[in-house]
């Protein structure tokens, strides 16, 4: 058996949601994966855990991608998306419904008879 529970990166590691665990692996060190694939390997061994361990692992981590973008730090961020909404005042569609309530030229018409 290669760890125990008590020796893991992460408190209460088996207890974790995918989601947790997802945000919480993102600051583990290859060696921390590793010991967090192995342990999972050998105790529940579940499938969507086990690919969250891998792709974290094929992935460069926050150290590597610091020293890559230049000493920026911080998250990457996406290019702004290109163009725009091609909709205007001109071009957009009236409003569907009028208020429930009714404006002084268009008062208001009961939907039913609720009785």
């Amino acid at each position: 058996m290669t760890g125990q529970h008590d020796e893991l990166p992460i408190p209460d590691y088996d207890h974790l949601s995918l989601g947790a665990l997802e945000q919480r692996i993102g600051s583990l060190t290859t060696d921390e994966l590793d010991a967090l694939r192995r342990y999972e390997s050998e105790h529940a061994n579940r499938a969507l855990v086990m690919r969250l361990l891998e792709a974290r692992l094929d992935r460069p981590s926050a150290d590597t991608a610091a020293s890559s973008d230049g000493g920026r730090g911080g998250p990457m961020t996406p290019d702004p998306p290109r163009g725009g909404s091609k909709v205007t005042p001109q071009t957009a569609a009236p409003p569907l419904h009028p208020p429930p309530h009714g404006t002084p030229d268009q008062p208001a018409k009961p939907k039913a008879n609720r009785t």
